[in-house]
């Protein structure tokens, strides 16, 4: 069978790169393409790699246009997914790269991002902890997820296998991410003119302000086996007292996060540090990794002493993971590296429509990246 699709926000780099993936899928049939100000102009005329795709022309962005397909992808700035998904209740399938649906407390959403507030839809990463099990059990019935946001899926990824396993305290998380602009999306914007990033490193969001932050407490929350139910259903928003997953125990995973902008187009370094439990041995922290990801084909733990490099993921769906035990500080320190466009953000997403759709996980979707 044949599934039939339309991208919305095709011009944009998340969209651009849904479509360079499913361009390759065997299973899809990209039908329509859609934008906003860039509506009735070629799609190459704004993707010009895309040149298998050089008959389709960018439509606009309306129900109607999106209706009747078999999946929708939704590839829109954050806050404007929602206006569109209530008038897709008869497409089958559903994916938003944008943020709309991924939180489940109400009062998480309008503490970092405003405006109205929309169902939680089953979170798109697949190989993340969820109690005693992955959050991919619970993409294999989904018609509506909500990929991830790519420095939050990145951190989760890192930190949810010691948090699963007890060994870490997730009360006192340190993460630092090296990040290139592709993430902040196509839009002009003087802070990321290359004149203004060439040569120069950034910090942007500091001080507990980044709008991942409550995604990646909602995703570390989950993990802990007895309180699994963060972001692995779409069951409606929480209630309470307005934590992050409110009753899920979000409000006592506590992180300090900091992105730095640095001249790279795309991909995530990220460092993420954590104390560690005492009475833990150096053998059950590093088993917690192991045991997490050892039979993952994208998600993969480095061998002893080495550390990734965000050369290394460029256009794979791969998240590359070193861990690392520092005694003196008494913390395990994780660096992963991520393709933001891929693993990130469009990678995520066809992957949990593979598994939605029976299909197998990996099917368009590589772990080799582009070197040099």
């Amino acid at each position: 069978m044949t599934f039939s699709v339309a991208v919305s926000g095709a011009s944009g780099y998340a969209g651009g790169e849904i479509l360079r993936l499913l361009a390759a899928h065997p299973d899809v049939e990209i039908r329509t393409v859609t934008a906003h100000s860039n509506a009735g102009q070629p799609l190459v005329a704004h993707q010009p790699h895309l040149r298998s795709l050089a008959h389709l022309t960018l439509q606009d962005t309306t129900p109607e246009v999106l209706a009747g397909h078999d999946i929708v992808f939704l590839a829109l700035p954050h806050g404007q997914s929602g206006q569109y998904t209530d008038a897709l209740g008869d497409t089958p399938l559903v994916i938003d790269a944008g943020a709309d649906h991924r939180l489940t407390s109400s009062a998480e959403w309008d503490a970092f991002y405003g405006g109205a507030f929309h169902e939680p839809w089953t979170y798109g990463v697949p190989e993340l902890l969820v109690g005693a099990g992955k959050q991919r059990e619970a993409l294999r019935s989904a018609t509506r997820i909500a990929a991830p946001g790519c420095n939050a899926s990145t951190v989760s990824l890192s930190l949810a296998p010691g948090v699963a396993a007890g060994v870490i305290d997730p009360g006192d998380i340190v993460s630092v991410l090296a990040v290139g602009p592709s993430g902040a999306g196509k839009s002009l914007k003087t802070n990321l003119l290359a004149s203004e990033i060439l040569g120069s490193a950034n910090p942007y969001a500091v001080g507990g302000t980044h709008r991942h932050i409550p995604e990646i407490r909602q995703a570390l929350a989950a993990a802990r086996p007895s309180r699994g139910s963060g972001p692995s259903t779409g069951s409606g928003p929480s209630t309470g007292s307005g934590t992050q997953g409110s009753g899920s125990g979000a409000q006592d995973i506590r992180i300090s996060f900091t992105p730095v902008l640095v001249p790279m187009s795309r991909g995530i370094l990220a460092t993420s540090t954590a104390p560690i439990v005492e009475g833990v041995s150096d053998a059950e922290i590093r088993q917690a990794w192991e045991s997490a990801y050892g039979d993952e084909t994208f998600v993969q733990l480095l061998p002893e002493g080495s550390f990734p490099r965000t050369a290394d993921v460029l256009g794979a769906n791969t998240a590359l993971i070193g861990l690392a035990i520092d005694r003196a500080a008494n913390r395990v320190t994780v660096v992963a590296a991520v393709d933001n466009l891929v693993k990130g953000t469009a990678g995520a997403a066809v992957q949990s429509m593979n598994i939605a759709l029976g299909l197998p996980e990996t099917r368009a979707l590589s772990v080799n990246g582009v070197a040099p």
